[in-house]
C-alpha cells in the first residue's frame, strides 16, 4: 500500500514540499512543474523518493497494524465483542489513536525526504552553500550536526498533522465505503469505489490539516540553514510576514496527490489483505 502511494503521487509530494518552503518562487503547480523540469530534469520529480518509500513503507506498515490494535481497543472502550462491527465514526477514532505510533517511524525519514526535495531551492536562495543530493549525506548531516535527535525535528507538529489527520483519513474512508456498500458488506466492493474511497479519505485528512503540514514543512527543511523555531514561533513568523494564504501554498498538487496516492495505498492495502487472509486460511 505505501509503495503504490509513493509511486503514484511522489511528483505532486515533491511540487507541494518546493511550494510549501519557497512560495514566492512558484506562481503556481505548472509553474513549478516547468521550472523542475528545466533546472534538474524529470529525475527532480523523484528526489527523496528512498526515504518516501521507507516513509510510507514504515509509516502505514505500522498504522495498518496500529488501526487493528486500537480498533480492539475502542471495542472495549465501548462494551462490544471482538468481533462487532466498529461505526464508522468509532474506526475514525482507532485510526486517528493509531496515528500517533505512525508517527514516531515517519518523522525522521519524512525530514530525510523533504530537505531533499527543497534543495535545489536552498541553494538558490542562499540558505546553504553545498546542498547534499543523496539520502547518506542528507543522514551524515543531520547526525553530525544535530545528533539522533535531528531526525526528530518537526515531531510536535508531525503529530498535530497526523492525530487529527488521520480521524478524518480513516472516517472518510469508512463514511465513503457505507455510502457505496449501501446495505451490503464493505468487502464486497469493487477496485473502483476502493479507489474513490481512499481518494475521498486522503482528501478530507489534507483539508483538515494542511496548515499544520505547510509548518512542518519549513522546520524540517529550513533547521539545514540553522536553528529553526518550533511549531508556534515558526506558524506566528509564517503568518505575519506572509500572510495566511502562505499556509495554503502547494495546497493544489497536494489535493492531486492526496486523491490519486490515498485511492491506490487503498486499493493495494484492501486485495493485498484480502490476499494474505486467503493464504493464512488454506494452511
Amino acid at each position: 500500500g505505501g509503495t503504490a502511494c509513493v509511486v503514484t503521487g511522489q511528483p505532486f509530494d515533491t511540487a507541494k514540499v518546493k511550494m510549501q518552503t519557497f512560495p514566492n518562487m512558484y506562481k503556481g503547480l505548472v509553474d513549478c512543474f516547468v521550472k523542475t523540469y528545466k533546472q534538474v530534469g524529470f529525475r527532480g520529480f523523484y528526489k527523496g523518493t528512498t526515504p518516501a518509500l521507507v516513509a510510507n513503507i514504515a509509516e502505514n506498515s505500522v498504522l495498518f497494524m496500529c488501526y487493528g490494535f486500537c480498533q480492539q481497543i475502542v471495542r472495549r472502550i465501548v462494551g462490544v465483542d471482538r468481533k462487532t462491527k466498529l461505526s464508522d465514526l468509532q474506526n475514525a477514532a482507532a485510526g486517528s489513536f493509531a496515528s500517533a505510533f505512525a508517527t514516531l517511524v515517519l518523522c525522521p525519514t519524512e525530514l530525510v525526504k523533504c530537505r531533499l526535495q527543497a534543495m535545489h531551492e536552498m541553494q538558490l536562495s542562499g540558505k546553504i552553500i553545498q546542498g547534499h543530493n543523496t539520502v547518506w549525506s542528507v543522514v551524515k548531516s543531520v547526525i553530525q550536526k544535530d545528533g539522533p535527535l535531528g531526525f526528530y525535528r518537526g515531531l510536535s507538529s508531525t503529530l498535530l498533522r497526523e492525530v487529527p489527520g488521520y480521524f478524518f483519513f480513516f472516517g472518510g474512508y469508512e463514511l465513503s465505503r457505507t455510502f457505496f456498500a449501501s446495505g451490503r458488506s464493505k468487502d464486497e466492493l469493487g477496485p473502483i469505489p476502493l479507489l474513490l474511497s481512499g481518494g475521498f479519505g486522503g482528501s478530507c485528512l489534507w483539508i483538515a490539516v494542511y496548515p499544520v503540514d505547510c509548518v512542518k514543512s519549513r522546520i524540517q527543511v529550513l533547521s539545514m540553514a540553522g536553528k529553526q523555531a518550533g511549531f508556534m514561533g515558526t506558524f506566528v513568523t509564517l503568518v505575519r510576514t506572509e500572510g495566511v494564504l502562505a499556509l495554503y501554498s502547494g495546497l493544489t498538487p497536494t489535493m492531486i496527490r492526496a486523491f490519486v496516492a490515498n485511492g491506490a495505498l487503498f486499493l493495494a492495502y484492501e486485495y493485498s489483505r484480502k490476499l494474505m487472509m486467503k493464504q493464512i486460511d488454506s494452511y
